[in-house]
């Protein structure tokens, strides 16, 4: 059984990329062949960075169980919406929290979101850097999300049908990443 983080990158009241992580995550729990944990940044927010933990001695008691969720990880899907031309502030300083050992040769998958017409592609170019940066592994298909308010509902439903190829082939690609890479 593959474990999978999905980081939800919106710290906002009303997340409308946080909607994108939700339905992400229900898909693949329906599926029953995944351990899925999913991190809202609204719920698992942290203080700027002032220490990299190097291994679970570093980490405060109350972060031992976010810690132990990362470093068991088979893989990640970064969720984010874009801000002025970028990925969040907040899902940055929760990923610099981890020592690169946590990501290395572990499978990313990009998803982004805005609800203009470009789906938050800029914000998608600098995750695929960050996550090298990271020593991960990116999946060469991204799911980019223009007018994502349109698509998800509140409760993380998809309302335009016609997004379902894109969200399917992005899966499809990204556990084929994960099982070579386990």
């Amino acid at each position: 059984m593959k474990k999978i983080v999905i980081i939800s990158g919106s710290p906002r009241n009303g997340s409308i990329s946080n909607r994108i992580a939700v339905n992400l995550s229900k898909r693949l729990e329906k599926e029953g062949n995944h351990r899925i944990d999913l991190i809202d940044m609204k719920e698992s927010f942290m203080p700027p960075i002032q220490k990299v933990w190097q291994s679970k001695d570093d980490v405060p008691a109350e972060y031992l169980n976010l810690f132990t969720k990362m470093d068991e990880a088979d893989g990640f899907i970064i969720v984010s919406p874009e801000y002025n031309g970028g990925y969040s502030s907040v899902m940055k300083n929760f990923l610099d929290y981890f020592s690169k050992p946590i990501f290395k040769q572990k499978a990313f998958g990009i998803v982004t979101g805005s609800t203009g017409l470009m789906g938050g592609m800029r914000a998608a170019q600098q995750l695929v850097q960050l996550s090298v940066a990271l020593f991960g592994i990116v999946s060469p298909t991204l799911l980019v999300t223009p007018q994502m308010d349109k698509k998800f509902d509140e409760k993380g439903e998809l309302l335009d049908a016609s997004f379902e190829k894109p969200i399917e082939r992005f899966l499809e690609d990204y556990f084929w990443l994960v099982e070579r890479l386990k």
